[in-house]
């Protein structure tokens, strides 16, 4: 670790905070743009880069599933099914990914921050066809845990982005709880993955903590700021940054070679 205001624990500290406005301004969480930034820019390998960015997130997402629950609670018995599959399965995907190449951890993960990009800049589906669509059983919405746990435990990050439309678009569930019980799974999985990340060595923590540390003092004016710009124009930006990020990705090494 730095010493204690020397410049490079001043800069971590910036850089931190300007992530973690970003995520709060984007509404998505922050390791999608960390991730990136550690592997290009700071050359850190696939694997080290998402436990790094692990650190960042864990305490944003406790954070922001305490406030959200305090608005939107989701039932205990639920909460706790969805998480308890959602940690065990971060734990089983992440003791794999932390032995894959690391080639091929970029790969899957360039791949993934595509999709999402496709994802966010397609047109919205109809409303009418999605009111009138019947609602799954319910007694089979922990299993989403399962989905939501995969991801994070071999990306670092995606279990919200995969597991909200799961809870809105199969199970009917409205925007606000599929929000609550994506934050239900994300937050005590992340604990799971930082630490089977960090038992594997692959976790820079003199980068993680200061980059943790300043973005929980940002996060929050990023959510007031993005309620007052066009949300469209947001998401289109955001979206199209995500898809040069993971174009550049997979195409880097091509010349480096």
């Amino acid at each position: 670790m730095p010493p204690i205001f020397s410049p490079e624990l001043l800069e971590m500290l910036g850089l931190g905070a300007a992530l973690g406005f970003l995520g709060g301004l984007f509404g998505i969480g922050g390791g999608i743009i960390v991730i990136p930034l550690l592997v290009l820019g700071f050359g850190l390998d696939q694997a080290v880069a998402q436990g790094t960015a692990l650190v960042m997130m864990v305490p944003n997402l406790l954070i922001g599933w305490w406030r959200y629950h305090q608005r939107h609670p989701v039932a205990l018995t639920t909460a706790l099914q969805i998480g308890v599959l959602a940690c065990t399965t971060t734990w089983l995907v992440a003791q794999l990914a932390t032995r894959l190449p690391s080639d091929l951890m970029r790969t899957v993960f360039s791949l993934f921050l595509l999709v999402v990009a496709l994802r966010m800049l397609r047109p919205a589906p109809a409303i009418y066809g999605a009111a009138h669509k019947p609602p799954r059983d319910l007694r089979y919405l922990p299993l989403v845990g399962v989905l939501g746990g995969s991801c994070m435990g071999l990306l670092g990050v995606g279990g919200g982005l995969v597991a909200t439309p799961v809870f809105t678009g199969w199970f009917g569930q409205r925007q606000t709880v599929a929000q609550s019980l994506s934050l239900a799974l994300v937050a005590p999985s992340s604990i799971i993955a930082l630490l089977t990340y960090s038992g594997a060595h692959r976790v820079d923590w003199a980068l993680g903590l200061p980059l943790a540390a300043g973005g929980l003092f940002t996060v929050s004016a990023g959510v007031a700021l993005a309620h007052r710009l066009p949300e469209r124009r947001m998401r289109v930006a955001f979206a199209c940054m995500v898809l040069c990020t993971a174009v550049w990705m997979l195409v880097k090494p091509l010349f480096l070679k």
